[in-house]
């Protein structure tokens, strides 16, 4: 099988199929039709053709997703516009985390913004030592993520962990990103991470498809227990602020914003 556009790449061979974000002159950052892409595919994992795994890359040699385009922010202008942004996301991630089979983030260079969201919601993570993971969005664009999103990254490296690479707008580099289990194993380059990600989606190609799916579930049903807190005040405040719209500007200006608190 293989479903190819000139961003989302999908091809399944020998039972492991490959998501490759093919947009590598803009570092992979996602367009709204390439989230949808890897949902849809995560949702139908294992209808028909037989996938025993799914690996996600990046292509070319800087970046596994920087992030969302950020022209698909330019015609916001509403609390509405944002709202359905972060819904339409909160779904990809769940579909991605919901995947009947185990998901592989393979990843190298930058992995910001939505890639990092993207990299969060799968099983497995591996890297490359050029790592550069984070959502620098205090100081570049002024926006927030969903509370969903906050969650899920809690779950992984713990709450405090995760205020302070937001606050501080940082990025966290591989051996750290180890250390904290952000990541399970720190690879030389983009082409030993692909290796050990082939190695280890065929070592599954082995195991008990039913243990390996309710394991999933019951550890997605451990993380979303109990009511997720209100965040429409939040995200309506960051995505109609004037400093958001200063934020878009600055950046594709290529220079730094002049935030104004408002």
């Amino acid at each position: 099988m293989e479903n190819a556009t000139e961003d989302l790449i999908y091809e399944v061979k020998d039972g492991i199929g490959w998501i490759t974000f093919n947009r590598p002159q803009a570092r992979n950052a996602f367009t709204f039709a390439m989230y949808e892409g890897v949902a849809e595919i995560c949702r139908n994992a294992g209808r028909g053709e037989a996938v025993s795994a799914i690996v996600m890359c990046g292509a070319g040699e800087k970046a596994f997703a920087a992030g969302t385009d950020i022209g698909q922010f330019k015609d916001f202008s509403t609390a509405e516009d944002a709202f359905a942004y972060e819904d339409n996301g909160n779904r990809m991630m769940a579909d991605i985390e919901s995947c009947p089979v185990p998901t592989i983030a393979a990843i190298h260079g930058a992995c910001t913004g939505g890639g990092a969201a993207v990299a969060a919601s799968c099983d497995i993570r591996l890297t490359a030592a050029d790592l550069k993971f984070g959502f620098p969005i205090a100081r570049t664009l002024g926006n927030c993520l969903s509370n969903e999103n906050l969650r899920r990254l809690s779950w992984i490296v713990g709450p405090a962990r995760v205020s302070e690479m937001l606050l501080t707008a940082r990025l966290v580099g591989a051996e750290e990103a180890r250390a904290i289990g952000l990541v399970s194993e720190v690879l030389p380059d983009r082409d030993a991470v692909m290796a050990r990600a082939a190695e280890m989606a065929e070592t599954m190609k082995g195991h008990a498809p039913i243990t390996m799916r309710v394991t999933k579930e019951a550890l997605r049903r451990l993380r979303t227990s109990g009511a997720v807190p209100e965040d429409r005040d939040l995200i309506e405040a960051a995505y109609t602020s004037a400093d958001f719209r200063e934020g878009m500007s600055a950046f594709l200006e290529k220079r730094r914003p002049n935030w104004q608190n408002r």
